[in-house]
Order: C-alpha cells, then structure tokens, then sequence
C-alpha cells in the first residue's frame, strides 16, 4: 500500500471521488455535495484557514487502485479549549481493512503531533458541528440527512481497533405529525396566545437582518450555559441566515418574543437530501437545475429541525410545547410536512435530551464522535455533562 498527500489536482480528484467506489452498492447512500466538501479546503471559503491547518491524503493499493482516504486538520479555535491541544480527523473513508485504516491514522496522527497537538477526535469537521461530524453507529437504514455523516457498520471496528474510544453520542430525535401535540402543550399555547406580553410568529415577511437578529439574541441568552460558548457576533448570524436562505422556508422559523424581545426559536430547514438524492453529489448547472424542479413541484416532505432554543429565563415555562402547537397548526395541519426531525444532541446534554422526549421525540438514529489520545498511558474521560447552573 501506497499513502500519497493530496497535492495537485489528480490526487485531489482522486480523494473527492473515492466514496463512490465504496459506496456503489449502497442504495441507501446520498453522496454529500462536492462542492460543499470543496468548501472546508478552500483557504477563500473556509476562514478557519488562516490561522488553521488541514492535510488530506489517499491511500492506494499494490495495483494503484485508490482504496482509502482521509484528512486531519487543526482548528484554532477549539485545538486549545481542552485539556490537551486536540486536532481532527476526518472524511475518512476505506474497504475493510484494519491495515488500510492504520496506515492512514498513523499518518494523521503523526502529522497532528507535528502541529503540537496531543490528541485527535474524529471523524468530525474542520468547521461546524452540523456538518460532516461523527460516526454512524446505530440505524443504517434511514438515509442520511443533509450534511450528516453516513458510513458502512465496519468504520466503528475500524476506529476501536486502533484505540480510538467514544467520546460522546450524537442522538438525532424524528417526531412524527401523526402524533398530535400533548394537551399539555396546548393549554400553554393558549396561555401564552392570551398574554399579551407574547407574540409567537413565523418569519414570513421579515427581513434577512430581522432573522438575524432574534436568532443571535436567542443564541446568546439561551447558551450561556455551555463549555467554553462565546456570544455570537450579529455578522455571524448574518452569515448564517444569508447562506440559509437560497433553501429556506420561512414558514419553518418560528419565534416567540417577550415585549418584542426575542426569547425562543424553532428553526427547521426543508430536508435537503430528499431532493440532493437526484443530483449525485454535484450541484453544477444540471443539478441546480434538478434541484429547482424538485423544489418547486414539493418533494420535500421532511423538516429538519436545526436550533431549539429558549433563553435562560425562560426555560422550562413550556416555550417549547408552545411552538409545536404552532407548527401543527400553520405546518402540519395544511399537509406541507410530514416528519420533523432534530439535529443531533450530544449524550453529555440531558437538558435537551429531555426536551425532546417531552415533545415525543424519539431517539432514531445514533453517531458518535471518538477521540484518540495519542499518550497511550493518559486517562481517557468522555465529554463532560453539562450540568444545569
């Protein structure tokens, strides 16, 4: 076996095109966008590179077939927050071949030591959580969401046998429209309704600065809590609005605001991967093209819920039962979705957890994210719980 650096545009092909070969019997596979994959190694679009690092390598077999790959990075923003500086792997893909998978993970291990890191999680993302982070290990059955990881059982052996151990959960939740919201959540619904202190709106007519700014407000007064947050800045939510809104439907950001001050939200997408299975991983004109199509005729049965979040003073006041009663009312009652499902939740933040048990949902599907510490003789500890302050 032969492990190259990805340096030119040949390798670089060869490793954005290797999970169609592993994937070629897999029916259940949605290939992730090429040009969103692009994005995390593009000094231009991914700014975490300018003071960050990323390597990607392929490895090949005796006959120069390609039959792995992976990439490590370090991100400045989040190498240092631990307890030992800890970088990244990711992307990786490989047949089944503990050998194959070793080669590649001594490669990024060395090379991350070379950076001054001690440890490194994988797989996850040079970038944003809700992207390309963790590992499939439970419900190989669903196809995958937009930007969510999806691999074969055996990655797990793959990653154990060489020593990485979890780190923590990532639990996704579905909640069925056909199962109506408690009484519970209706008796608040109406409470609220009735005060008149409490408005609970969609985003049809606000502006993209509107959207931006009650999401970073809720963002901040609702996170305080967490391991190592920092407020977010309104150009940040900006950004994120603005790259949402191409696919977004404002029908699906639901906000609650107390004397106009936003203080909840429940923001979902339309499930993109319902529509990306039709372009095969390439959104160039043709697949923008089909993109559009499906649009527009409704393909999209599914949401996908990407923030939940209440403002610290008013947790636990039934803010969440309130907005799915909203949602029943303007979204499933008229037959435009089916099915909700929620981004992932780690397993160290029981909160949320039991936010969405509270609403029916249910844990359907499982990914993980491992962490590898590269002194074998140090104590492995597993992600802190957040604890409620």
């Amino acid at each position: 076996m032969e492990l190259i650096d990805v340096t030119d545009p040949k390798t670089e092909r060869e490793w954005m095109q290797l999970p169609w070969r592993i994937y070629a019997q897999d029916t259940n596979w949605i290939p992730h966008l090429k040009q969103d994959v692009a994005k995390v190694f593009d000094p231009e679009k991914n700014k975490l590179l300018k003071e960050g690092k990323a390597k990607r390598w392929v490895l090949r077999n005796a006959k120069g077939a390609t039959i792995g790959r992976i990439a490590a990075f370090v991100n400045p923003k989040t190498a240092y927050t631990e307890k030992q500086p800890t970088g990244g792997v990711g992307f990786f893909e490989c047949i089944d071949d503990q050998a194959a998978a070793n080669m590649m993970f001594d490669a990024a291990r060395d090379w991350l030591k070379e950076q001054g890191m001690q440890a490194m999680d994988g797989p996850i993302n040079l970038g944003d959580r809700n992207m390309f982070w963790g590992l499939l290990i439970d419900n190989f059955t669903d196809p995958p969401l937009y930007g969510t990881s999806y691999n074969p059982p055996y990655y797990r052996k793959l990653l154990e046998h060489y020593g990485f151990a979890l780190y923590f959960n990532q639990l996704f939740f579905k909640r069925s429209v056909e199962v109506p919201a408690q009484p519970i959540f209706h008796r608040k619904y109406n409470q609220l309704k009735a005060d008149p202190d409490i408005t609970i709106h969609d985003a049809r007519g606000r502006s993209v600065d509107q959207i931006a700014y009650d999401f970073c407000t809720i963002y901040n007064d609702g996170w305080v809590d967490h391991d190592n947050h920092k407020a977010m800045e309104l150009s940040t939510a900006l950004k994120i609005v603005k790259a949402m809104k191409p696919v977004m439907d404002p029908r699906l950001l639901i906000f609650v605001r107390h004397k106009d001050r936003p203080i909840a939200m429940y923001i979902s997408l339309p499930e993109l991967n319902e529509i990306f299975r039709y372009v095969n991983g390439d959104l160039n004109w043709l697949g923008k093209l089909k993109f559009l199509w499906h649009k527009w005729r409704g393909t999209v049965k599914t949401m996908t819920g990407i923030v939940f979040g209440v403002a610290k003073e008013f947790q636990g006041k039934g803010m969440e039962g309130a907005m799915i009663v909203f949602a029943e009312k303007n979204i499933v009652e008229p037959g435009i979705y089916r099915d909700t499902v929620l981004t992932w939740i780690g397993d160290f933040n029981p909160r949320m957890i039991k936010v969405c048990q509270n609403l029916d949902a249910v844990n359907y599907r499982t990914l993980a994210t491992f962490r590898y510490l590269f002194d074998r003789t140090m104590p492995f500890e597993r992600h802190p719980i957040i604890e409620k302050k």
